[in-house]
Formats: C-alpha cells, sequence, structure tokens
C-alpha cells in the first residue's frame, strides 16, 4: 500500500454492454437488452492514443465487441500500427449467420482470441451461460482450429477462460490447463493453447447470487482468507488502463463496473489522455480487490503467481 501502477502496456477498451448472451456471472451486466455502445467520438480517441504512444497491446472486450460496428475498423486500424490486438469472444457470436467470416478476418488480422468456456462439459457450462451454449461454443472452436488457431508454431493465438461455477475459489490453473486440453481433445478433438482462471468478482450479478444465496459473508471471508500480496503486487490494475464505453478512465474492468474511475491528477477520459500522468497513477481499491489478490491471484491474463 498504496497499489501504483508501472506503465500502461495495455489499454483495454469496453466497447458497448450489448451481446448476444445473458450469463448468470456477468461482471458487466450485459445482455441483448442493452443499448450501451461506444460513440464515434470515443473510438477515434482509443485510436488516436495508440497512434500516439508505444502502447503494445489493444484489448477488446464487451458485451460481445463484436457486436460493434466499427469492430473490424478498430481492428484492422490497430493492426496497421503495428498493435497485438486481443478479443474477448464468448464464441457462440461465431455461430451466428451474420458473422460467418468472422473467423477468417480474425485470422487473417493475427488477432489473439480470449474466448470464455466454463467448463468442459455441457451440463457445467450450460448452468452457467444457458441451454446449448456448449454446442455453439464447440462448433466455433472447431472452426478456429481449422484455420490454425490453437495449433502450435501457427501463431494464431487461442486462449480459454475459465471460472468457478460457484462460490469458491478457481482450483489451480497449471493442473485444471492439463484436464481441459485432455478432455477437450478426448471429446471433440479441440486444442488451444493456454487456459486462465478467473475468480468470481463479488460485484454485479455475482454479487446478487450470493447475496440471494446467503454466501455473500462467506465468500468475502473466502478471497480475505487466501489474500496473496505477491498476486496483489502482479495485479493487471498495474500495467492495463480500462477504458469505458463512454471514455472514462478505471484501473481495470472490475473498477469500471462499479463506476470507480482514477483518481488524483490523472485524467478521468479517454479525451484527455495523458500517458505519464497515469503510468504512475495511485490505484482505486475496493472489497472487490480481494478476488484479484486471493489465492494464486486473478486477472484478464488468469493467474498472476505459479
Amino acid at each position: 500500500m498504496p497499489l501504483q501502477a508501472v506503465g500502461v502496456t495495455v489499454l483495454q477498451i469496453n466497447v458497448g454492454k450489448v451481446c448476444n448472451q445473458t450469463c448468470g456471472h456477468c461482471h458487466v451486466d450485459a445482455g441483448p437488452d442493452r443499448h450501451e455502445v461506444m460513440p464515434d467520438e470515443v473510438v477515434e480517441a482509443v485510436l488516436s492514443v495508440l497512434e500516439q504512444t508505444r502502447i503494445p497491446t489493444l484489448d477488446i472486450t464487451g458485451g460481445a465487441p463484436e457486436l460493434h460496428p466499427r469492430f473490424r475498423e478498430m481492428v484492422t486500424r490497430a493492426r496497421a500500427m503495428g498493435k497485438h490486438v486481443m478479443d474477448r469472444c464468448n464464441l457462440t457470436i461465431l455461430t451466428l449467420p451474420r458473422f460467418d467470416d468472422l473467423p477468417e478476418f480474425l485470422a487473417e488480422n493475427r488477432v489473439e482470441i480470449v474466448a470464455s468456456l466454463p467448463h468442459f462439459s455441457a451440463r457445467q457450462t450450460d448452468a452457467q451461460r444457458g441451454e446449448g451454449i456448449y454446442e455453439k461454443s464447440v462448433l466455433a472452436l472447431r472452426r478456429l482450429n481449422a484455420l490454425g488457431y490453437g495449433e502450435e508454431g501457427s501463431g494464431l493465438v487461442l486462449n480459454l477462460v475459465t471460472n468457478p461455477v460457484g462460490a469458491f475459489l478457481p482450483a489451480p490453473q497449471h493442473a485444471l490447463e492439463r484436464d481441459w486440453k485432455r478432455e477437450l481433445d478426448r471429446r471433440h478433438g479441440i486444442r488451444f493453447n493456454n487456459l486462465f482462471t478467473i475468480t468470481n468478482m463479488p460485484i454485479s450479478r455475482f454479487l446478487e447470487y450470493l447475496q440471494e444465496s446467503g454466501n455473500l459473508e462467506r465468500y468475502m471471508d473466502r478471497l480475505v482468507g487466501a489474500y496473496n500480496p505477491v498476486a496483489a503486487s502482479s495485479a493487471m490494475c498495474r500495467y492495463t488502463l480500462s477504458v469505458g464505453w463512454d471514455g472514462t478512465l478505471y484501473d481495470c474492468d472490475f473498477n469500471q463496473m462499479l463506476e470507480l474511475p482514477v483518481t488524483g491528477s490523472a485524467p478521468r477520459s479517454i479525451l484527455e489522455f495523458d500517458q505519464a500522468t497515469l503510468a504512475g497513477r495511485k490505484i482505486v481499491l475496493g472489497p472487490h480487490c480481494f478476488g484479484c489478490s486471493a489465492g494464486q491471484g486473478s486477472s484478464c491474463g488468469g493467474a498472476t503467481t505459479d
């Protein structure tokens, strides 16, 4: 304490809350009935910041980021600048008819895909994300594999993300990754690069579940009791800057959902971006931060410690 940023190497942009799914664990509270979409002014500001700085990575999330009308333009312009682009994909979006050519587009632009899949079994995946989601996800993964995603040496990176189905911490990431690679290959011939485990944050829909099930106090005790100072020092907020759909700046995607913008002398909007000030900012903390610092740690890139 205090937790300080050490730079900005990832610009993570939430392009809106519109999604083709309504998942029970979603901290963004996204769904088909949401209307928040990043406006043109903010899109241009994001691209301008990338062009004028050496920030190497653009991480695009949502909602379903592919539903943004300028998603492909953002990808191609960022790639033309030499930036690494990540797409946080729910997989089922790739099975919709109007996105039939999206897998090829992502492959042509060498976009890293970070795909959400709660479990390698249908029962547990559908319990969290809805009936039939697992089957559609498998179809999407097979199509990505056919293009070279997840294949060693292809340069097309396919990472999977899992959240626990319930009020407990993820199991060790390396052990789960071995299980997932074995089972997805055995059951469906699916290959991927890495498995990221992410702790469910006590906010939004998951917070509602904890409250309704009477698990909130127990879950928070579990997070606090598993506090890991090494994980805290490796938290993603130290090198990632989160941009809300309206251009507001946050230390992370979770603070964004709680409407806790950056503080101090740092600018609060991408329209007033100042990298020097933001690179050394003091991180805004809250009780939910124990989720990122528990056990192996948790970030958008999975566990932060071995």
